[in-house]
C-alpha cells in the first residue's frame, strides 16, 4: 500500500498546479489521470480554440484588405492546414505538461488509470491501494447535451469532436450561445461556413451585461452568423442531406435551423462518474462536488479544485483554487477562497472581458449607481488600427468605488486587468483617470471611460456654476 501526503485525482490545470506545488514543498505526492496531462484546457479548450480564433481573425483581416489600403485579396482557407497549425500549437504548449517534467519534480504519476474512493483517505487505482493524508479532487467538467428529440440518431459534435474535424462543413448549426458557442460560431463563419445559432437566451453571452450582448450580436451578424435568440432546441431530424434542428420560443412559435453538422455548446457538468464518492461520504450539488469556503468537501481532508466544484469554470480560477486547496490540504492554517473579484474573457473578435457586477445587477443592489463609457470608435489607436468596434463600461457607486468593468473591443482580455486590480485594491475610478497612460494605446479606453467621472463631477450642475462664477471673478479682478 502506497502512503502519500497528498493524492491528486485529475491532471488538468487544477490537478497539475496542486501536484507540482505539493511536490515543491517536499510532500510525497501522487497524481492520477485517466487520460493525458493538461486536461480540457490544453487539448480541447483554451489553447486549440484560441489558435483557431487567431487563424479566423487572419482570414477576416485579409478579407478586409481594401480597408487598409490594399488591393482586394481572395481569401482561401486551407482547413486541414489550419487544424494542423492548431495541433502544433497544442504540442508546443503541452511541453509544459510533459509527464517527465512532473516526475522530475517528484510527483508519482498514475497515467491511464481510474481512481475510486474506498474511504476518505484511501483510493483504489487499477487494483492498487493508495493511502493519503489528504486528497484533492480535480477531475474537471465535460460537455452536456440537452434533451433534443432525435439528436442521437441524427448525430452531432461537441467542441471536442469539432477540434478533430479534417474537413470544413459547408454549414453548421450551433446550439448554445455561451463562450464556446459564440467563439465556434464566429470561427467557422470566418472560415466560410454558413452558421446558424439557436439559443434559449435572447442575446449571446447571457451572463454578460445586455448592452455587451447586443453589441456582440451585431458583430456576429456582420460575420454572417444567423441568430435565433429566445428559442429552445427541442427536435432534430435528417432531411435532404442536412441536419435540421427545430426550436420553439415561449409562445410556441417554431424556427428551423439547417446545416451539414450540429455543434452542441449548451453547458457543462462536473466529471465525477466512477469515483465512488459515496464511499468517502462526499456530497454533490447540482453544479458539482459540494465544497465549503475552504474548498473542503463533506469528507474530512478531501478537497476539490477546478471545474468539479462548479464555481467559475475558467482555467485561471482552477489555478487559483488549486493553490488554496493545496495550502489547506497540507497545513493546519486554512485560507478561504475569495471570488469577490473574478475576471473572464470570451475570445470572440472583438473580445468580451468582464469583472464584477453588470449595470443591472448593481442597480438591483443599490440606488447610487453611476456608469461611465467610452467607445473604441473615438479612441485614436483603435481608429488607426482599423478596429473601432466596441466600448468600455465602468460601473461604480456614488463615491466612485468600482463595482464592475465591461469591455467589448480589440484585446479586451488584456485591457481588463487594470480594472481588476483597481477593484481588488479598492482604487476608485478617479484614480484610473489621473493615471498617465501611454498614447496612443488601446489601454486609454479605460482611462477615457474613467475621465467621465470628472466631467460629471466638475462640468455639470452646481459645480459648473461655481466654476463659472470663480472664473468670472478672476476676470473682473484683472480688468
Amino acid at each position: 500500500m502506497g502512503a502519500y501526503d497528498l493524492v491528486v485525482v485529475g491532471g488538468g490545470t487544477a490537478g497539475l498546479v496542486a501536484a507540482a506545488g505539493g511536490a515543491s514543498l517536499g510532500a510525497r505526492v501522487a497524481l492520477v489521470e485517466r487520460d493525458k496531462l493538461g486536461g480540457d484546457c490544453l487539448h480541447y479548450g483554451c489553447v486549440p480554440t484560441k489558435t483557431l480564433v487567431r487563424s479566423a481573425k487572419v482570414a477576416h483581416t485579409l478579407a478586409r484588405a481594401r480597408d487598409f489600403g490594399m488591393k482586394p485579396v481572395r481569401v482561401e482557407v486551407d482547413f486541414p492546414a489550419v487544424m494542423e497549425r492548431m495541433r502544433r500549437a497544442v504540442e508546443t504548449v503541452g511541453a509544459h505538461d510533459d509527464p517527465a517534467r512532473f516526475e522530475r519534480m517528484g510527483v508519482e504519476l498514475y497515467l491511464g488509470k481510474e481512481a475510486r474512493f474506498e474511504s476518505p483517505r484511501e483510493l483504489s487505482v487499477s487494483g492498487k491501494r493508495l493511502k493519503s493524508v489528504s486528497v484533492i479532487l480535480a477531475t474537471g467538467s465535460h460537455s452536456v447535451t440537452p434533451r433534443i428529440e432525435g439528436i442521437e440518431e441524427v448525430g452531432y459534435v461537441t467542441h471536442v469532436e469539432a477540434l478533430g474535424l479534417e474537413r470544413l462543413p459547408s454549414s453548421l448549426v450551433v446550439v448554445g450561445s455561451g463562450p464556446i458557442g459564440c467563439e465556434f460560431a464566429q470561427i467557422f463563419a470566418r472560415f466560410g461556413c454558413r452558421v446558424t445559432m439557436v439559443c434559449a437566451s435572447p442575446l449571446p453571452l447571457p451572463r454578460e451585461d445586455p448592452e455587451i450582448g447586443e453589441a456582440l450580436l451585431r458583430f456576429l451578424e456582420d460575420d454572417g452568423v444567423a441568430h435565433h435568440g429566445g428559442f429552445v432546441a427541442r427536435e432534430a431530424r435528417a432531411e435532404g442531406g442536412e441536419k435540421v434542428v427545430t426550436a420553439y420560443d415561449a409562445d410556441g412559435q417554431a424556427v428551423e435551423a439547417r446545416g451539414e453538422e450540429i455543434l452542441i455548446a449548451a453547458g457543462r457538468a462536473a466529471t465525477v462518474g466512477g469515483l465512488g464518492l459515496e464511499n468517502a461520504g462526499i456530497a454533490q450539488v447540482s453544479t458539482g462536488v459540494m465544497v465549503d469556503e475552504y474548498l473542503c468537501t463533506s469528507a474530512p481532508d478531501v478537497y476539490a479544485a477546478g471545474d468539479v466544484t462548479g464555481k467559475h469554470l475558467y482555467t485561471h480560477v482552477a489555478d487559483y483554487q488549486a493553490k488554496v486547496a493545496l495550502g489547506n490540504a497540507l497545513f493546519p492554517i486554512k485560507r478561504k477562497a475569495d471570488y469577490s473579484v473574478v475576471p473572464w474573457t470570451t475570445f470572440t473578435d472583438p473580445e468580451v472581458a468582464r469583472v464584477g457586477l453588470t449595470e443591472r445587477q448593481a442597480r438591483e443592489r443599490r440606488d447610487d449607481v453611476k456608469v461611465y463609457r467610452y467607445g473604441f470608435d473615438d479612441l485614436d489607436r483603435a481608429v488607426a488600427d482599423g478596429e473601432p468596434n466596441g466600448f468600455a463600461k465602468i460601473v461604480t457607486d456614488g463615491k466612485g468605488r468600482i463595482l464592475g468593468g465591461h469591455i467589448i473591443g480589440p484585446d479586451a482580455g488584456n485591457l481588463i486587468p487594470e480594472v481588476v486590480l483597481a477593484m481588488r485594491r479598492n482604487i476608485p475610478v478617479q484614480a484610473l483617470s489621473t493615471t498617465i497612460h501611454v498614447y496612443p494605446t488601446l489601454s486609454e479606453v479605460v482611462k477615457r471611460a474613467a475621465d467621465n467621472y470628472y466631467r460629471e463631477k466638475l462640468f455639470t450642475g452646481r459645480n459648473r456654476k461655481l466654476l463659472s462664477a470663480f472664473f468670472g471673478l478672476k476676470r473682473r479682478l484683472l480688468s
